[in-house]
């Protein structure tokens, strides 16, 4: 889910070099992008995983706005520390990669000084084979480029009920975590 959720953030989906990106894409997600989330245990015990497969792209949209699209790949996610925990997470049971492979997101349109100012990004979120409306939160800027010379980071949180990834519901809690952090490589057409 490296790509999640999380950023949802102004990222976006496909990565791509300059000459394959889509009419309007301004950027794609660089390598470096993260997307990590968390799980809690009925016991209180915090298992953190991540999508380290991911593509991303944000498009400039003709009023001036921007919109996010995002894909994390569950084959590959991962629970940091846990290989068992890995082979359950990607498992029938729960996120059931083979019959769901991705976690898409695509956002609203929202104006890019969003980005500057951090604030709530909205968009739909299709996970398991539901698609819900969801909320992430960016994080105000720590740079004057935002996605380039810094990261934008993002988070939120979705309930596994809501997207009936019910598995392990005797060990795990309903709430998820996603922390985005994410980086942009323009493709030329910015």
């Amino acid at each position: 889910m490296r790509a999640w959720i999380a950023t949802l953030l102004l990222a976006g989906v496909g990565i791509g070099v300059a000459a394959a990106a889509a009419p309007g894409v301004i950027a794609v997600l660089d390598p470096a992008s993260q997307f990590e989330f968390s799980l809690q245990t009925r016991w209180g015990q915090t298992l953190a995983g991540k999508f380290p497969d991911n593509e991303g792209d944000v498009t400039a949209l003709p009023d001036g706005r921007r919109q996010v699209r995002l894909k994390l790949s569950t084959r590959t996610l991962e629970i940091l520390d846990h290989p068992r925990y890995t082979r359950f997470a990607r498992g029938p049971r729960f996120f059931d990669a083979e019959r769901f492979p991705d976690v898409t997101f695509l956002s609203d349109p929202y104006p890019v000084a969003l980005l500057h100012s951090g604030g709530e990004l909205h968009g739909r979120l299709r996970m398991h084979g539901v698609e819900r409306r969801e909320r992430f939160v960016l994080s105000p800027a720590e740079c004057a480029d935002p996605g380039r010379g810094c990261a934008i980071v993002a988070r939120g949180a979705v309930r596994r009920s809501d997207y009936d990834l019910d598995g392990w519901s005797m060990a795990m809690r309903d709430e998820v975590r996603f922390s985005l952090h994410v980086r942009l490589r323009d493709t030329g057409a910015r």
